[in-house]
């Protein structure tokens, strides 16, 4: 490989055994903390700076600057890493401090707005937003702006091709928690190209179920659950969203590990437990695919995974 983007992506698919209930649909997870940064982030961030170079809203010596609770962000670290930008990073403290390290590992520069007691609420969101557009205002500078960028969709394209060829070409269910929306309707639209009759299915936070048509509230599933309906939501592309509690989700995440020797985050176990409830009712002649977000090493200092 001439450079680590280039290990973007092709991430395994592996069979659910143990947590799935006997009478349940087969159940796949894409594995995608096996990209370079332990995120299916990598394939949005890789995607986004690339469209944004060869079109000339990203010149050499420019600086990125970007909102994030930490996935995009180390994503859009070990990108800019590679390809020799400077890269300005506004994220929050109620995200996983493994996440901060690892962004400022990688390079990032960052500005920590303080949440209300560590939760993810929509006006923390809107306060990072904002300083972001504060930032891009300076010269030289290219705001990648995630909840609106419609490059980063394509991004996830491959992944739908992925998923479709290591199942062996059926596919009934397609499961993703809602963020920006891009991962579903990235990967949903290849899935539907090779299966029209697929249905697919939205997850989200049961605290702040907006796209349920609930109030928002506070949650801890980072990386989803913004708290009002995010800009690339398209309201025709699920057949169902399935709301879950942050409880339940950390709960599922734990079981992965022990029982399946799968180590993924909070939003990996609200994706598994929304399949399980798809699953139980499509019955055991249905094949369910949903994704492992990203890896549980970015959330070893979170409540999902400390000792005690």
């Amino acid at each position: 490989m001439n450079d680590v983007t280039a290990a973007i992506g092709n991430t395994p698919l592996v069979r659910l055994n143990k947590v799935v209930p006997a009478g349940c649909a087969e159940i796949f997870v894409k594995v995608e903390g096996q990209n370079p940064t332990g995120s299916m982030k990598d394939r949005m961030a890789l995607a986004m700076i690339a469209k944004a170079e060869d079109d000339g809203r990203l010149r050499p010596g420019d600086t990125v600057v970007e909102y994030t609770g930490g996935g995009t962000g180390a994503s859009l670290a070990l990108v800019c890493a590679a390809k020799g930008h400077r890269l300005r990073i506004v994220t929050s403290d109620a995200f996983s401090e493994d996440k901060l390290v690892q962004m400022a590992a990688l390079g990032a520069e960052l500005t920590v707005i303080s949440s209300d007691q560590g939760m993810i609420t929509k006006a923390l969101i809107l306060a990072m937003i904002e300083k972001a557009e504060q930032l891009s205002r300076q010269p030289h500078t290219f705001w990648t702006d995630q909840l609106t960028n419609t490059d980063s969709i394509a991004g996830y394209h491959p992944m739908g091709e992925e998923i479709w060829t290591q199942i062996g070409g059926r596919v009934d269910v397609f499961v993703q928690s809602i963020g920006s929306s891009a991962s579903l309707h990235g990967a949903a639209t290849p899935l539907k190209r090779h299966n029209p009759a697929l249905r697919v299915v939205a997850v989200e936070p049961a605290e702040s179920a907006v796209l349920s048509g609930g109030r928002p509230g506070a949650h801890r599933i980072e990386g989803i659950g913004i708290g009002y309906v995010p800009p690339m939501w398209d309201p025709d592309l699920p057949d169902g969203i399935v709301p879950i509690a942050t409880a339940d989700a950390e709960d599922m995440a734990r079981r992965l590990a022990r029982e399946e020797g799968l180590f993924a985050g909070t939003s990996s176990g609200a994706n598994v437990l929304a399949a399980i409830q798809v699953g139980r009712r499509l019955g055991p002649t249905a094949r369910i695919a949903t994704l492992l977000v990203d890896s549980g090493l970015k959330y070893l200092s979170t409540t999902v995974y400390q000792r005690g």
